[in-house]
Parts: structure tokens; sequence; C-alpha cells
């Protein structure tokens, strides 16, 4: 029979072991799924109707947080726009667009997601137009290999973009699950 002196250690033996793996999963899943920049996309998401998640999941799944990233096509910075969609976005913000500024990357990069929102019902479909375009989906959306209704996307035929979508997508339930 265990006496209780030795089932109280062995309680603080198994609490201390379980309190250990608890904190190691909070640091790996912190730095697997970070929340940099927190206070530009807390303003910019809420400023044009945003899912703060929805857009760390983007920057992570486009950038890894990396500021001065760019891509082989040109995309540049946090949330990888192109320069021509920072053109159209600086309409939109009504400013003049830094891509290699991480707070006017995220504001032109929410300004963005946020009129694709407006011109797509689904998050799929506007997660599709953030990667591939929007003239390219609304292709897709007009073919009814790709959409049955027009408005929705039934299957995203580049690769690529279906990949990315699946991504956001992935890291934006990360979000939800760690962060509620």
């Amino acid at each position: 029979m265990i006496s209780q002196r030795r089932k109280v250690k062995i309680f603080f033996a198994v609490f201390a072991a379980l309190a250990f793996l608890a904190l190691t999963f909070i640091g790996l899943y912190g730095f697997y799924i970070p929340k940099k920049y927190a206070s530009s996309v807390g303003a910019y998401a809420a400023e044009y109707g945003l899912d703060e998640d929805l857009v760390f999941a983007v920057i992570r799944a486009e950038s890894n947080f990396k500021r001065d990233a760019k891509s082989a096509a040109g995309a540049i910075g946090l949330m990888q726009l192109m320069p021509s969609t920072a053109r159209f976005a600086e309409t939109l913000c009504q400013k003049e667009i830094d891509l290699y500024d991480a707070d006017d990357n995220i504001r032109a990069g929410c300004a963005y997601l946020s009129y694709l929102f407006g011109k797509f019902s689904e998050k799929d479909t506007a997660l599709a137009a953030y990667n591939a375009g929007e003239g390219r989906v609304r292709g897709w959306l007009a073919d009814t290999e790709y959409s049955a209704d027009g408005k929705n996307l039934s299957y995203i035929p580049f690769g690529e973009t279906r990949a990315y979508v699946g991504k956001v997508k992935k890291f934006y339930k990360y979000y939800k699950i760690f962060y509620f």
C-alpha cells in the first residue's frame, strides 16, 4: 500500500511533468504561430472589418512574418503584395504605401483582403483571389468546371493556389484554437 506522503510526491511529480509539457507545447506553438506586429494587425483588421486571426494566418502563410520578404514573382513584405496591387491598395487606403514598411504593408494587405471579401462572399474564393489574382478567379468562377454557381469555387485549378488556401485555413484554425 502506498503511503499518503508517497501519493503526494507522485501527484506533484506528475503535475510538474504535465506543467513542463504544457509550457513546452505553448512555447513551440507560439514559435510556430506567432502574433508579431499585433498592434498593426489589430488596428487594420478592425478598420477593414477582418478577423485578425485570419490576417495573422495570411501573414504566416505569405512571409512567415519576415518584414523584408520578396518572392520570385516580385511580391513584397509581410503580406506579399505585388507593387501593382499596392498601387491599387493606395486608392483603398488613401495613403501612399511603402511595401517594405511593416505597418504600411499590413494596412495595404488588409485593405486589399477586405476589398476581395467584398467581391467574393466565400473565404476560400477571396483567399484564392488574394493569391492568384481577382481576374483569374473571376475566370474560374465563369467556368462550370470550377464553379457550379458562378459565385463559389468548387475546385481551384492551380495547385499552388489550392495549397495556399489550405495553408491559410490551417494556420487560421491554429490561431483560433491556440489564441481562443
